[in-house]
């Protein structure tokens, strides 16, 4: 039988934040990775890399990127972003759903974590790409997120993975956790399947870390609705919420929106789970703000100018779904097109072009007379104003059910384009009932001893909807605080522990 002081189950962004804070409290560390080593990050590995943070000007920003040099900084118009900010911003976008004190937990401690990680390793840059525009000489940030760490998701697990092998975290690979190991009414360690070897891993706290049950079609299927088995899954395809069933057979309480998920809109021929040779979130499509969706029938079906993106996304995803054939067709003219986001420039895109609107949805498997009348219809609708997408400009229609209530502009000038998207899912938003330092509570909501979780697995905090680049933040923010916890109860509980 082998022991560690605490064991992390997972080995993405917050399982390896968990690991790492563990460490630095003095623990013994084991990380669990259910997939082989060429496959290890998790979800995080996918991610585009924006990080959503509160900070309190453009200082605050460089503290992190100590490399931004003056003359960079000086042509910057970056607003100010403050924890009450973020916490606004994620009440409104789930409809003050969110649990208050996880929700202050994750935006109060968000800019020390982003410290902390740059501390670790980790580097950030400015999100220039998806979240700034030029204008008079100056660079405009807007949304509050304007930060991403360097190289994506591939370049933030590159310095976590780096990070844990530098303190001495030992890591298993092809190693499924399968079972808590209770007794005394404490977890005190966890069966693995280790490379096709069942092992008892004898630990004094275990931390879950291991994502949803975003991979798992059947717990899709049931908990989402029949519809979600036809979904990508954009990351990992071991997130099939193993860490969630074990905890619930340990007594935990389930917590969150059980029936809502983070899903986008995506390329419609995306590999339907996470392709690891292509990782950095190369498919989706967001800027459709910028033009309009119809689904096959010819008709719109979202305001696609509602909000800037970041607080859109992840819920569109589900109303794609919704449509014929889980399909939808983004629209553009080439007015726009040179400020489409870059995924729409890249290899993989999927898009069909033409020099008339009529010559263009004669390429598509669409009801080409009820396109042409919707567009029609929505052309006649748009009113007048000054367009300017790093403001929600109010430039909108007038007569159409939904309306578009920003950035609306007539699509008049060819070439035209249009790029098929479909559902993909990234996680699941239900999850468990955790405190604020990520102690898995029962469902008396008291701690069970030994047992933390963090990241995708901490319900309560998403609902129906969340602010971009706010589950990485999350899971960083969860997985610190609960690998110190972690550490710390190991400490408390390390002679009262039988070996």
């Amino acid at each position: 039988m082998t022991k560690f002081d605490v064991v992390v189950v997972g080995a993405g962004n917050a399982a390896l934040c968990a690991a790492i804070s563990a460490k630095e409290g003095g623990a013994n560390v084991l990380v669990l990775e259910k997939g082989p080593e060429h496959k290890r990050g998790g979800n995080s590995y996918f991610t585009d890399g924006a990080i959503r943070t509160a900070y309190n000007d453009l200082e605050a920003i460089r503290r992190v990127m100590p490399e931004l040099s003056d003359e960079e900084a000086n042509v910057l118009v970056m607003p100010e972003y403050s924890a009450k900010d973020y916490y606004d911003d994620l009440m409104r976008v789930t409809d003050g759903q969110s649990q208050p004190d996880l929700a202050n937990q994750l935006v109060s401690k968000s800019y020390e974590t982003i410290v902390w990680m740059r501390e670790q390793g980790v580097e950030f840059e400015l999100n220039y790409d998806n979240q700034s525009f030029k204008k008079d000489d100056k660079i405009h940030f807007w949304g509050g997120l304007p930060v991403k760490t360097k190289e994506k998701g591939i370049g933030l697990m590159k310095a976590l993975f780096h990070r844990a092998k530098e303190v001495g975290i030992e890591i298993w690979y092809e190693a499924a956790a399968t079972k808590l190991v209770t007794a005394d009414n404490r977890v005190t360690g966890v069966t693995v399947l280790h490379k096709d070897e069942e092992v008892t891993v004898e630990a004094i706290s275990v931390l879950l870390a291991c994502g949803s049950f975003e991979a798992n079609k059947e717990m899709r299927s049931k908990h989402l609705g029949p519809e979600w088995e036809a979904a990508a899954v954009r990351g990992t395809e071991f997130n099939t919420g193993d860490g969630l069933k074990m905890a619930v057979d340990a007594g935990a309480q389930t917590f969150g929106e059980w029936a809502g998920c983070h899903s986008i809109g995506t390329d419609y021929n995306v590999p339907r789970v996470g392709d690891f040779t292509k990782p950095g979130d190369i498919f989706k499509k967001h800027s459709y703000p910028l033009g309009i969706m119809l689904n096959k029938d010819g008709y719109r079906f979202v305001d696609e100018g509602a909000d800037f993106r970041n607080y859109t996304y992840a819920k569109y995803g589900r109303e794609i779904l919704k449509q014929p054939g889980h399909v939808a067709y983004q629209i553009f003219d080439s007015k726009v097109r040179p400020i489409l986001r870059k995924e729409y420039n890249l290899e993989e895109a999927t898009f069909y072009e033409a020099e008339t609107l009529e010559q263009l949805v004669d390429q598509l498997p669409v009801d080409k007379m009820q396109f042409m009348k919707t567009i029609q219809e929505y052309n006649d609708a748009v009113q007048d104003g000054e367009f300017n997408p790093s403001v929600k400009d109010g430039k909108s229609t007038a007569g159409l059910s939904p309306e578009k209530t920003n950035w609306a502009q007539q699509i008049e000038q060819g070439p035209f384009y249009a790029f098929p998207v479909t559902c993909g899912i990234t996680f699941a938003f239900g999850g468990l009932h955790v405190n604020t330092n990520g102690e898995v509570l029962n469902k008396e909501q008291e701690a069970i001893q030994g047992l933390f979780a963090a990241g995708e697995m901490v319900g309560g905090i998403f609902y129906k909807n969340y602010p971009g680049g706010s589950g990485l933040m999350s899971g960083a923010v969860f997985g610190k605080i609960s690998g110190s916890q972690a550490a710390k109860y190991a400490t408390a509980n390390e002679e009262s522990t039988t070996v």
